[in-house]
């Protein structure tokens, strides 16, 4: 197997990188963060007129048919540049359920629109209980109509649609429910990276359509989180990345008795940690990006390692960045808290690392066994 990229690959990281360099620098990120809107709207715009959103979706439902890995290269670039779009939630998450558990109908309907950038979309499971499973669901779902309470809900106060988790006759049921329709109310939540809007939605008689057959659609969700994980683990690496380069520019232009910090065997440990656990996440990552375009049978394992390994290099790299800045690594002014930010936010963004290792651990066991 080849873990590398192709040419067209590479051609495709480079254009993304100029672009987010021209249109998500520090400068419009920092826009965001400290002003009212909740994400950037002429980002997403030229996204979707780049066609981003549809890289990994079938042309005959308004997508490009790249691929998925080409998907993993716009990540790792959407990473880097902390982009402040809801394109995870709609790309990730709402695109890949629908894709997998929606009609030909529902999926020639719903996709187009998000393939476009016309649609902003959400997945909405957790209801604030600490725990993401089936038996924990207390929204429900019955003849057409939706009530209950989802918390939080990454890009939930933006989103036009959401792809509801809830509890029908038979099992746990995926359902689509407009956000700005009857029956939806919607808060803002703060979080610690506000460039990543989260509300809490509550659904009082809402109209739901289900998605498909209306079975018990539990195993597709645990699908559409996998491949979610590795398309995140590809934007920790991303993240991860631009630490450790902020990290070795300024441990170079700072002095201290005379001679760059980097000469430290201090700050030279350090920066080899922070390159040494992107690279162990870089691997996972890339393995998790095979699986996923292959369909391999090794694709739960591979997202559960890429997802546990992506979070802890993300994290480890925004606070080494802080501390090699030193005591301005702290300040406002300094771009190292809005990476640092995004790393716990992404951490947490489809369950806590304990979960994921819990799930890494469960699978192994569960293949060796088999």
């Amino acid at each position: 197997m080849n873990f590398d990229f192709s040419d067209d690959q590479r051609m495709l990281r480079d254009h993304a990188r100029r672009f987010l360099s021209e249109r998500s620098g520090p400068a419009q990120v920092r826009a965001v963060l400290e002003g009212e809107q909740s994400y950037d709207a002429g980002l997403w715009k030229g996204m979707g007129e780049l066609g981003w959103m549809g890289t990994a979706l079938p042309e005959e439902f308004g997508g490009l048919g790249l691929g998925q890995v080409e998907l993993c290269v716009i990540a790792e670039e959407i990473g880097r540049a902390l982009a402040p779009t809801p394109f995870s939630s709609t790309v990730y998450l709402a695109a890949n359920a629908i894709l997998l558990a929606g009609s030909e109908e529902q999926k020639r309907e719903r996709l187009t629109a998000l393939a476009a950038g016309e649609t902003i979309a959400t997945l909405a499971l957790t209801e604030g209980n600490g725990a993401a499973t089936a038996a924990a669901l207390q929204t429900r779902y019955a003849d057409g109509r939706i009530s209950g309470s989802k918390t939080p809900v990454a890009d939930g106060d933006i989103a036009d649609l959401a792809v509801v988790v809830a509890k029908g006759a038979g099992g746990p049921v995926l359902c689509l429910v407009d956000l700005t329709g009857e029956g939806v109310r919607r808060e803002t939540l703060g979080t610690i990276d506000p460039t990543r809007s989260h509300a809490t939605i509550s659904f009082d008689n809402a109209p739901a359509e289900l998605l498909g057959d209306g079975g018990d659609q539990w195993a597709l969700l645990e699908q559409v989180m996998d491949r979610a994980a590795i398309l995140f683990a590809f934007e920790q690496i991303g993240g991860a990345q631009a630490c450790l380069e902020m990290a070795c520019d300024y441990a170079k232009e700072r002095y201290a008795f005379g001679r760059p910090i980097g000469s430290f065997q201090a700050v030279k440990h350090k920066l080899a940690d922070i390159y040494m656990k992107t690279e162990l996440a870089r691997s996972n990552a890339y393995f998790g990006a095979w699986a996923l375009s292959t369909g391999a049978a090794e694709l739960p394992v591979a997202a559960a390692a890429a997802r546990v390994a992506g979070s802890e290099a993300f994290n480890f790299a925004a606070a080494e960045n802080i501390q090699t800045h030193g005591g301005m690594g702290f300040t406002w002014e300094l771009d190292c808290h809005m990476y640092y930010r995004r790393a716990k936010l992404l951490a947490l963004a489809l369950g806590s690392q304990k979960r994921w290792k819990d799930r890494l651990i469960d699978r192994l066991e569960q293949r060796n066994a088999a």
